[in-house]
């Protein structure tokens, strides 16, 4: 063994030593300051490990948003959409106003992702006076507080019984069609300018799934990408949600 091999069998004990004490000072904060310590140092490495809640497509790529970001800029497209005064934006790229409002370049359709969220302590609801739980009913009036007067289906006093598909949550009184007629170019961005804004409130309303215009978003999907949607008649426009966006809540109790 040569004499740097000897010095540097010495340093190894003197080296672990160190770590042995570095482990220990910094055990200390640990000690007094324990999950509190641990969770500021989590909210400091979330937004650079996890992705943002919401994206964007937009003519310079993609965006992100945290939640409010993203509730911020679709009522503000919904209501400059409608010619009212919107909140202040200032905050926001103008580019994801742009792609909320106008969609894809080539087409209307999606542009804004958000992941899902289901609440996990609901109770189940009974159908009120308009047909419609106390979720849906907070869901309606939340569309018409942004949108305004809309015209409305999928529900009425007492509840409905056919119409729907099987198992349908418009049986439940859990669902709410807006529609948008006759299927136009300018119809449909109007109707991904409120599907938008649904899925950016979700979480706020317990929204459950939006089908619109041969597209669905659910809770259920962590990913919060839009999927595609099969209708059981393909030919039928209304099957496919061209002409109304859907829009359900949790159940509740079981959900």
């Amino acid at each position: 063994m040569n004499n740097d091999e000897r010095q540097g069998t010495r340093r190894r004990p003197l080296r672990l030593l160190l770590g042995l004490l570095l482990l220990g000072l910094l055990a200390v904060p640990l000690a007094f300051f324990g999950p509190g310590l641990l969770s500021g140092l989590r909210a400091e490495i979330a937004p650079v490990l996890l992705p943002p809640e919401c994206t964007v497509e937009t003519p310079e790529g993609e965006v992100g948003l945290d939640r409010d970001e993203a509730q911020l800029a679709t009522t503000a497209v919904a209501l400059l959409a409608r010619g009212m005064e919107a909140p202040d934006t200032s905050g926001i790229d103008v580019a994801v106003l742009q792609g909320l409002a106008e969609g894809p370049a080539d087409d209307a359709g999606p542009s804004l992702a958000c992941r899902g969220s289901a609440a996990g302590d609901l109770q189940e609801q009974q159908l009120g006076a308009a047909g419609l739980t106390p979720r849906a009913e907070q869901l309606r009036e939340a569309m018409t507080g942004v949108f305004g007067d809309q015209s409305l289906g999928g529900f009425a006093p007492g509840g409905v019984g056919q119409g729907h598909g099987a198992d349908s949550t418009h049986y439940d009184g859990r669902a709410i069609d807006i529609f948008f007629r006759p299927v136009t170019e300018e119809n449909r961005r109007q109707g991904w300018i409120l599907a938008h804004w649904l899925i950016a409130h979700a979480e706020d309303l317990d929204i459950q799934y939006v089908i619109f215009d041969d597209r669905f978003w659910s809770v259920h999907s962590s990913s919060g990408q839009w999927h595609s949607y099969d209708a059981p008649e393909p030919g039928n426009e209304i099957l496919r949600h061209l002409d109304h966006v859907h829009v359900d809540v949790l159940r509740g109790g079981t959900d």
